[in-house]
């Protein structure tokens, strides 16, 4: 959803106008960029980026942290020690404790904590009431698994000048842990992959009092002599640190108290022998990282993580967006690396690349280049875990086991999503709903914005607007469908208002820096924000849903929670300010990229727990998020435009969110702001089909664009997209579940599936879909009837829609033919995948429907394989066993057999009601692509299961014009959970 930006003093009298409050803000209205800082404009980026300038144009430079050898010691798997920082030159230092712990996944993580921090010696200035310490609660929030010590990991070699430490799976990792100056060189099978502190950038910020300087005495005007006018112009800059923003700093007209004075992290990571750098989403740019040091093409900025409220976002840019994931990936031909910055505070991260000068050999295999990158944060503990691959799956599987990976969705989630701000009342959510079956179009959710409550009041109904929800959600849940209601973080500030007076007297809002209810501006007015780091907050705010609290809800209504990053009209940069407090009384600042995740994790707790013993799988989707949120539902990419470069920018952005353990993802299709032509919006609709999150959303004054308003031939077409979708819905489960299962992707970048291929590394406009082989690249260009796609294999590829074979060559692009009407979708061959072709009106509709298998046949032209998992699709029956995964196999193009995924026996398996009835659900065809001319005259097969034989029909089709050959086996009559062979020899 919109919000402003702070748009002067005016601001205040504007919002108070609740009656126009929607009418401030137009499509014309765009993000301005003064309003959000710049490096230069954030005192510790700024300071750390010159700490950077001076070590690296210094020769004789030399990183002043060291670990005291004698504090050193290795056990079960950890090394601790302190680094020493010199301050002065008399030799004086600050004790930072390190521990490098190693652990049994083999993955390695590095905190740095500071002694006098850490041990609360330290005075707060303004007598605040915040915590003395580095924030080091982040691993509460994020961490759920993988923390185990590696009890193998052996020190290699020691002396008083480094300790190498070997771990891993056979020992294949090492860590040199170097003493002066301190830097650890992580390796693989020998040679260096990431290096820390190699260029000498670590610099913490240490406590120290402030020295108040004593104030020169004024001299009226005029009183200076021109000798001293002279003097005072002759003065050379101030010598040494810069110290005009660690004590308070301002912006936008707020100012920031920093009751800690500075306290900032920077640290180098290079990445040695990787010219592409991923992740760290969310930024509007391209999936492989730009430099941000300048130069052609580059970037003159730092990427920054900050979660804000940026409407109409910027692309091709570091700035920051709504959520951030602070896990970088580095890949080259066959090695992948990575690692996990733990820290919520502002983030900002250099890229740059070099050539490599010293011994390229010794990099490995194709190694030119390497990536080093100067990661800063405004305050906590220096916190990095680091993956060594080597594939990219490695890198996910471990970050999964780490912040936990993506919740298994009900179905229905998958489906599509139609949204507006804001459909007007009860009777048009019903008239939505009928028009959409009389297109025949499907859909799963209908969503209402903020307009449905009573002046801005969450858990409220506008009694005119929305007199009947009740009878609204009956009529969604007769053809299984779903509402979601808009749950923003601000409380309306009014006492006549139970919500608000529990929310102040009970103590559960955001204080400001004195310790009071924080008041700020958002829809509402005069707002107060929940303070979801309370445990007490969040089971408040989970009474808040109950059935009978939230009145006109139902079990099929399902929350959306925007601007909670959070956005605050009139803050800084539009959200809190830093030196508000939290439960625990910690800062805002160090706790800010957060926030956003703990409130989507209290509103999932809420929804789940409306009823006792209900135990559906909650839906909640989110905007702002952070490491972990992958857990707790889905996101979007926030407000965009109806534009066609914001439909390119969707792909890698979608890309990114995969890669970097958040697949639920997608934009709004159309785009938020404005009024897309229909070209666009068809276009949109054709890639949206292929969004993990799948829906179409419209700005408050956007023309209506229900996409059966797009008049002829464009409804057709877009009724064919999301017919499409719902047909793979089963393969769309599938690959969520697999998700779900390690962390897996669920629309994967060419690095990904082909990490051998170097030309593949960079490509970001295309992507498989799951496991099922479906390779699709969206048009996403105005008045394009073609596109080339790139082609990552030697393997056969087919059209999706006519069975063509495409002339393919490894490595290189081909072009397709892409008239509006058609979505440029190849099928690679060796695979089986598994659809359902009976179009229904919801996905709930389809639950008991008969699958039809799709056979693609490999070049070699005998084998393929796929898989299907298959549960109740809302429950959580499916951790007790009751669910299906199969896996098929094509063997030597004579039998085609399904088995269970797991090894699991049909005797093992307890059968409850769900899979009870799942017994009458069958393979209804499967469908051979590049079917064998021996199957020429075959009109049968011959299928087996269940200690029973029967024949089923086969209709052979044989290659023409470019079509493969293709065979139709009818009425399998198999059963979808059963074990069966299909004899086509």
């Amino acid at each position: 959803m919109l919000v402003a930006s702070p748009l002067s003093g005016k601001w205040t009298a504007y919002i108070c106008l609740a009656t126009i409050l929607c009418t401030l803000f137009t499509p014309a209205v765009s993000v301005k960029e003064h309003d959000f800082k710049k490096c230069q404009q954030s005192g510790f980026c700024k300071r750390n980026r010159a700490f950077a300038d001076h070590a690296i144009g210094s020769s004789a430079w030399k990183s002043p942290y060291n670990i005291l050898p004698e504090s050193g010691s290795f056990k079960d798997g950890q090394f601790q020690a302190s680094i020493l920082k010199t301050i002065d030159d008399d030799g004086n230092t600050i004790r930072l404790p390190i521990t490098v712990s190693f652990l049994e996944s083999g993955t390695a993580r590095v905190t740095v904590d500071e002694e006098k921090r850490q041990k609360g010696e330290i005075e707060l200035r303004h007598d605040s009431k915040a915590r003395k310490e580095r924030y080091n609660e982040a691993e509460q929030w994020v961490i759920v698994d993988g923390l185990a010590l590696d009890k193998e990991a052996k020190v290699a070699y020691e002396d008083k000048s480094q300790i190498t430490v070997k771990y891993g799976p056979s020992s294949k990792f090492e860590a040199v842990i170097n003493f002066s100056p301190f830097g650890v060189d992580f390796k693989r099978d020998g040679s260096s992959q990431i290096k820390f502190n190699d260029r000498g950038l670590l610099n913490v910020e240490h406590w120290r009092p402030k020295i108040e300087k004593p104030a020169e005495p004024e001299k009226k005007e005029g009183e200076e002599t021109v000798e001293e006018k002279k003097e005072e112009e002759k003065k050379e800059e101030p010598k040494g640190e810069d110290e005009s923003t660690w004590w308070d700093e301002s912006f936008g007209g707020n100012t920031d108290t920093k009751p800690r004075g500075p306290e900032s992290l920077g640290l180098d990571i290079s990445f040695v022998g990787y010219e592409h750098v991923y992740g760290i989403p969310s930024h509007a740019g391209p999936l492989a990282l730009k430099n941000t040091r300048g130069g052609e093409g580059n970037y003159e900025e730092p990427y920054r993580l900050y979660n804000a409220d940026v409407f109409e976002y910027i692309l091709d840019s570091p700035m920051t967006l709504y959520g951030a994931i602070p896990f970088m990936q580095a890949h080259r031909k066959d090695s992948s690396v990575g690692v996990f910055w733990l820290n919520a505070a502002e983030t900002w991260i250099d890229i740059t690349t070099h050539k490599d000068s010293k011994n390229p050999l010794s990099l490995g295999i194709g190694a030119k280049k390497s990536t080093q990158t100067h990661w800063i944060s405004e305050s906590g503990l220096l916190d990095v875990f680091v993956f060594l691959g080597p594939t990219p799956q490695d890198l996910t599987r471990k970050y999964g086991e780490l912040t936990g990976t993506t919740a298994m969705p009900q179905e229905f989630a998958i489906g599509y999503h139609q949204c507006r701000w804001n459909y007007v009342s009860d009777e048009d959510v019903k008239d939505v709903d009928r028009k959409m079956d009389k297109f025949k179009m499907p859909y799963d959710v209908i969503w209402l914005d903020i307009e449905y409550t009573e002046e801005k009041k969450y858990f409220t109904w506008d009694a005119h607007s929305f007199p009947d929800p009740i009878g609204m959600g009956k009529q969604l849940d007769l053809h299984g469908r779903k509402l979601v209601t808009i749950i923003d973080p601000h409380i309306k500030n009014v006492d006549n208002w139970q919500v608000s007076k529990e929310l102040k007297e009970k103590g559960f809002a955001v204080k400001n820096k004195e310790g009071n209810t924080f008041d700020g501006w958002c829809w509402p007015g005069s707002s107060n924000w929940i303070d979801a780091f309370s445990p007490a907050a969040r089971e408040w705010w989970a009474s808040l849903f109950k059935y009978d609290a939230f009145k006109g809800t139902l079990t099929n209504t399902w929350i959306w929670n925007d601007m909670n990053e959070p956005s605050v009209f009139n803050g800084p940069e539009t959200t809190m300010p830093k030196d508000n407090l939290h439960y625990g009384n910690w800062e805002h600042r160090d706790v800010h990229n957060l926030n956003g995740m703990t409130f989507h994790n209290a509103t999932h707790h809420a929804v789940k727990s409306r009823k006792p013993g209900e135990l559906q799988r909650p839906f909640v989707l989110t905007r702002s998020f952070f490491s972990g949120s992958q857990r707790v539902g889905a996101m979007w990419t926030g407000d965009n435009q109806a534009a066609w470069d914001h439909l390119q920018a969707s792909i890698p952005m979608v890309l990114s969110q995969g890669i970097s353990g958040f697949p639920f993802s997608g934009a709004d299709v159309g785009g938020f702001f404005g009024n897309p032509e229909k070209d666009l919006q068809t276009r949109w609709y054709q890639a949206g089909a292929f969004y993990p999150f799948f829906r179409g959303h419209a700005h408050i004054d956007a023309r209506r664009r229900e996409p059966y308003l797009a008049g002829e031939p464009y409804t057709s077409i877009i009724a064919a997209a999301l017919r499409l979708r719902y047909s793979l819905l089963p393969s769309w489960y599938t690959a969520f579940h697999q998700a779900y299962v390690d962390g897996t992707p669920i629309v994967k970048p060419m690095f990904y599936t082909h990490p051998s291929e170097e030309s593949g590394l960079t490509i970001d406009d295309q992507f498989f879909v799951g496991n099922t082989g479906l390779l699709v690249k969206p048009v996403t260009d105005q008045n394009r009837d073609s596109i080339d796609i790139w082609i990552p294999d030697d393997e056969v590829y087919y059209d999706y829609f006519t069975y063509d074979i495409i002339p393919t060559t490894k490595g290189k692009k081909v072009t397709l033919d892409s008239p509006l009407h058609k979505i440029p979708l190849l099928m690679q061959g060796g695979r089986i995948f598994a659809r359902r072709d009976r179009p229904r009106r919801s996905s709930a509709l389809m639950r008991w429907d008969d699958y039809t298998l799709v056979v693609t046949i490999g070049r070699d032209g005998k084998s393929a394989e796929g898989d299907l998992y298959v549960d109740d699709g809302e429950s959580y029956d499916f951790e007790k066993g009751q669910y299906i995964h199969r896996k098929f196999i094509l063997d030597g193009a004579q039998k085609i057999s399904s088995t269970d995924s797991e090894g699991r026996g049909v005797k093992s398996i307890q059968q409850g009601e769900w899979m009870k009835k799942m017994q009458s659900v069958f393979v209804d065809k499967i469908v051979v692509v590049g079917a064998p001319g021996s199957w020429v005259n075959k009109k049968e097969v011959a299928v087996e299961s269940d200690g029973r034989s029967w024949s089923a029909s086969l209709e052979y089709s044989p290659a023409a014009n470019g079509r493969a050959a293709f065979a139709v086996i009818k009425k399998v009559g198999a059963r979808i959970g059963a074990d069966w062979n299909v004899v086509l020899a």
